[in-house]
């Protein structure tokens, strides 16, 4: 192989239509060459969405990954409110953590992770505590969990407050109605299911919400959201020093996205994970959630008995191939296995034969191992014959 196969959430493999793109001519981004830019990327990230009325919503792009687009909304959106954060992984942990730091009234209900939420739960916590906004990620990659959003972005409008979710790893990958879920901010980032480079971020939100956040005080300077929606509507621009050469390649990246169309993608994206799994259940192997919780873009898979998560994922670097360990208290149980980016059936058949024969490898090396270990019995003392046994009592 004269490449790494990234079957990982990211980063990808990117198309060569983005390694072209990232190395157009230099532009000046305080020149109108920008400003047209960046409108196009703004127009075609609300394309992801399908969004009925564009007309209510705008998109910011952050030079910055995707935790920036969080703290960005975090830090923003919550103002002198309370803040509900629902975690059941690793990111909602982190946008706990983040969320803690600029606001003092954050609530938190937490489930270890890989388990799906209570809605019941979630509906009585928000009935009995007055919650301004609610935050979420939508697929928790720690897992490959996809949380639903239009159940609970039914219960949040209910009780009045704001919906804003994470949608880091799944925005080009899962479809998303942010108008049925009722969702108010949405982040995402450039490398994961878009397909593009590391290092950009974007927020896309109700236009009136982000009118209405230049209410709250500033708690970032980088940060401030009120901040890029005022240059994106007054300049057609971002606050600070853009990465330039990385809006070129996200702008080709959503440029190919729709060119294929968002439900073509989907599907795509779907029959390649199907694909995975059903390999990977033919190698009997186990997952670590049900089917019906699983994203489209990961799947988290089981250590089989014997084998090192650790051996295993250096046998298949030797062969080229990338997946991911698991993470907190998945670590040295599972495995993840990505299936976006440039990634083609052909690569998947590879991986699958690959990942066949590591495990029988690393499989017999273990049998080996026993079978090389001699057991000793134990020493036994016997019992001296009856005549010459001595009783002592103690009374």
């Amino acid at each position: 192989m004269d490449k790494h196969l990234l079957f990982t959430p990211g980063p990808v493999n990117v198309a060569e239509t983005l390694r072209t793109a990232i190395c157009k001519e230099d532009i000046c981004h305080r020149e109108t060459d920008f400003d047209a830019l960046l409108a196009g990327i703004e127009h075609k990230i609300l394309s992801l969405f399908q969004i009925r009325k564009r007309e209510r919503y705008r998109a910011v792009v952050i030079t910055g990954s995707g935790t920036a687009a969080n703290e960005a909304i975090l830090s923003s959106v919550v103002g002198d409110g309370a803040v509900l954060i629902l975690s059941n992984g690793e990111f909602g942990g982190r946008l706990h953590k983040t969320s803690v730091i600029h606001n003092k009234r954050t609530h938190l209900i937490e489930l270890p992770w890989g388990i799906a939420f209570e809605i019941p739960q979630i509906a009585t916590y928000l009935a009995t505590h007055k919650i301004d906004v609610v935050a979420m990620v939508h697929h928790e990659t720690c897992s490959g969990m996809l949380n639903p959003l239009a159940q609970i972005g039914a219960l949040v409008k209910a009780s009045g407050a704001l919906f804003v979710v994470d949608g880091v790893s799944s925005v080009g990958a899962e479809l998303i109605d942010m108008e049925a879920c009722n969702i108010a901010f949405l982040s995402s980032s450039s490398s994961k299911a878009l397909g593009s480079y590391p290092g950009l971020s974007f927020v896309v939100g109700r236009k009136k919400q982000f009118k209405r956040l230049k209410r709250h005080a500033a708690k970032t300077t980088y940060l401030n959201l009120a901040t890029f929606y005022a240059f994106l509507k007054t300049h057609s621009q971002t606050p600070n020093t853009p990465a330039v050469p990385l809006f070129f390649a996200l702008d080709q990246a959503l440029t190919d996205i729709l060119s294929e169309g968002v439900l073509r993608r989907h599907a795509r994206i779907k029959a390649r994970a199907d694909l995975l799994r059903d390999g990977m259940r033919r190698l009997n192997l186990d997952f670590e959630i049900d089917e019906a919780d699983m994203c489209s873009v990961l799947t988290t898979v089981r250590v089989p008995a014997s084998v090192s998560v650790r051996d295993l994922r250096a046998r298949l670097r030797e062969k080229s191939i990338i997946i991911y360990e698991g993470k907190g208290c998945f670590a040295g149980k599972v495995f993840q296995v990505g299936n976006i980016g440039e990634l083609s059936d052909a690569d998947i058949r590879f991986f699958l034969s690959t990942l066949k024969d590591v495990l029988l490898m690393l499989r017999a090396e273990a049998a080996d191992m026993v079978a090389s270990v001699t057991p000793i019995a134990p020493r036994r003392n016997p019992l001296p014959p009856a005549k010459q046994a001595h009783v002592r009592v103690v009374s």
